[in-house]
């Protein structure tokens, strides 16, 4: 599909939009230029991935602005640094992000609703492990610190009163440690497929313990951002279709973003991102999460609110 080589906002639009961004949250703009940041995870992950394509087509399609990629350690700790006012932008993953009363922190709101993630739980072909029960005692990896796989698995084996020697690795270093055998399992809560597992899928056959009865108990216990959900058997190489539990993931906001930035930041989201990636469905570099972006479920971000700006585009795109 061909893009709209017009842009829908002008420079000096967009310029004007961003002249009430705290010093404090960003360099002062060049002349001509408003430079934004995005956090997004660490290696190994979808965030990483998404965000950089994210980053690029904002970069390319608003005029005037330049939104770069910080890498994290995921969540929790994108979740921080918007807070701290260290970047504008942030991806998380829903049941990070709500506070126990169902609110969303002080001074962030979304923009949309991106993807889903799937909570994997990943052990070797050989492994002894066959089921959930079978993580007593054993080394596992719960993600990296302040990260969406942490939170997640964390209230995984709580639930399910399981006491593992949990570990703290990303997922790349998780899929490393995996296969050296520095660890018996890994939690991954990501998107489908994830990079770090496909290569070790790729090089190692893996297995995938089905959390069917997990989904279970986190959907009854926090109901809201969690819902039953299956690992396709096309995902990763060798591997069967798997039950697990999806998280839907969210593109967070400062509030003090101005609401004609962020309503073009959402327009290019929605009328060029998914496009431009789903159109490049046989390039090994794709990004296949983003083809789960549409409007329709864009909107849905629970009981997080929508930035201002966000919510006049959706509004735009009824009339």
């Amino acid at each position: 599909m061909a893009l709209n080589p017009e842009p829908r906002f002008s420079r000096r639009a967009v310029l004007l939009a961003a002249g009430g961004l705290l010093a404090g949250c960003s360099r002062q703009p060049e002349a001509d230029t408003v430079h934004l940041r995005l956090a997004t995870g660490p290696a190994g992950a979808v965030y990483r991935r998404i965000g950089g394509a994210l980053a690029e087509h904002v970069s390319e399609r608003v005029p005037g602005v330049t939104l770069v990629t910080v890498p994290s350690r995921a969540s929790a700790d994108n979740i921080r640094m918007l807070r701290a006012g260290e970047v504008h932008l942030g991806l998380t993953s829903l049941d990070a992000l709500i506070t126990t009363d169902g609110s969303a922190p002080a001074g962030l709101s979304a923009i949309c609703r991106l993807y889903d993630s799937h909570l994997h739980l990943v052990v070797m072909a050989g492994s002894e492990i066959g089921e959930f029960r079978d993580l007593h005692g054993r080394r596992v990896s719960l993600g990296a610190h302040e990260s969406g796989t942490e939170f997640t698995s964390l209230r995984v084996l709580e639930l399910g009163r399981m006491r593992t020697d949990g570990r703290y690795l990303s997922q790349a270093e998780s899929a490393a440690a995996l296969r050296d055998g520095e660890i018996d399992a890994m939690f991954s809560l990501t998107g489908v497929p994830t990079p770090a597992v496909t290569e070790l899928a790729r090089r190692h056959p893996i297995r995938l313990i089905p959390l069917d009865a997990q989904a279970d108990a986190l959907f009854s216990a926090f109901p809201g951002p969690y819902a039953p959900a299956t690992i396709p058997a096309t995902a990763y190489t060798g591997v069967p279709a798997t039950r697990t539990v999806a998280v839907p993931n969210v593109l967070l906001v400062r509030d003090d973003l101005p609401d004609g930035l962020v309503h073009a930041i959402t327009d290019t989201i929605f009328t060029h991102t998914g496009t431009i990636i789903s159109a490049s469905r046989d390039d090994a570099e794709a990004v296949p999460e983003a083809w789960q972006i549409n409007v329709r479920t864009g909107i849905s971000t629970a009981s997080i609110p929508l930035h201002p700006g966000a919510a006049a585009w959706f509004r735009d795109r009824k009339r």
